[in-house]
């Protein structure tokens, strides 16, 4: 529990933090050349284990987003699990954690290309609580566009597109808002900030397909998996600006987000203005999934210790 804790893995060691730098030329720190991910793992306290979330899935996509980038990564999925699972066990949390897996273009040198670059893979892990402290969100649909497949993927967590992410949450936030509601190029609704979205209407839980520019999203995945279980029907097509003003409920879901609520939109109520009983169902069972208290759903979870 000291200050040299291992908290990181860099150039194929595990180490304390803040032992993990990059030179201020490295190509991914000049250029926004690099993919990440965001992971979890819960600890739960009643049976004393550490349950990593998803971690074939997230390191799938965090994959899929390198060969975007053309990386030529010498790990593989089963790898990446193994060195996040050693690095989980030397850290010896006993508590929620954050874990940030970040493939880079690791060269040191000026110019816009992606090939001929050296590739790396770093991961760091830290305590973590709530992304979003407010359980009922008001948002507001951002002038800021989301990018299209064309210009900037957004499939993966690409770091430079976040620029486009930062843009929106920050201009929410400083309007009075807890966050931004991204529409496509053509005017459909895509997801938050760094979140994706869903609403119910008329019982349905509906949310953008994956062709409206967001996030292949892992919790997006499961939500729908276990809504599906518990019976809730659940579509995904476009849907337009004014549905967001009309729907019985609505929330915004991620790795770091989990289940959040959204009570108002662009100063709108949505629904009685409370958190709506399907938000809240799916909330308490993605946190029992979450926990281990489902069995159901422990293939989705690594036990750490």
């Amino acid at each position: 529990m000291g200050e040299n804790r291992i908290q990181a893995y860099f150039e194929g060691k595990y180490v304390p933090l803040e032992e993990a730098k990059i030179s201020i030329l490295t190509h991914a720190f000049l250029y926004g050349t690099a993919c990440f991910g965001g992971v979890r793992a819960y600890w739960n306290p009643e049976k004393g284990q550490l349950y990593g979330f998803r971690f074939e899935d997230h390191y799938r996509r965090l994959l899929n987003a390198a060969k975007l980038l053309r990386m030529n990564l010498k790990y593989s999925n089963e790898d990446l699990r193994n060195i996040t699972i050693e690095l989980l066990r030397k850290a010896n949390y006993r508590e929620n954690v954050y874990l940030r897996p970040v493939a880079y273009k690791s060269s040191q040198g000026i110019g816009v290309k992606l090939h001929g670059l050296e590739d790396d893979f770093t991961v760091a892990v830290i305590p973590f609580g709530k992304y979003i402290d407010n359980n009922a969100l008001r948002v507001t649909v951002s002038g800021w566009r989301r990018p299209d497949d064309n210009m900037l993927p957004s499939r993966g967590k690409i770091n430079g597109a976040y620029v486009n992410a930062s843009l929106a949450k920050s201009d929410a936030v400083e309007n009075g808002y807890d966050e931004a509601i991204f529409l496509t190029a053509s005017g459909h609704v895509s997801e938050g900030s760094a979140e994706n979205l869903f609403i119910v209407r008329k019982g349905q839980l509906i949310t953008p397909p994956i062709t409206d520019d967001v996030l292949e999203g892992i919790t997006r995945d499961s939500l729908m998996v276990l809504a599906r279980d518990l019976g809730i029907e659940v579509v995904e097509r476009s849907i337009d600006r004014t549905e967001l003003y009309f729907c019985d409920e609505m929330f915004l879901c991620g790795t770091a987000a989990q289940v959040s609520p959204v009570v108002e939109v662009d100063h709108r109520i949505i629904g009685d203005g409370k958190i709506g009983p399907v938000s809240e169902k799916l909330a308490q069972a993605f946190n029992d999934v979450l926990l281990g208290k489902n069995e159901k759903y422990m293939h989705w979870l690594t036990p750490i210790f």
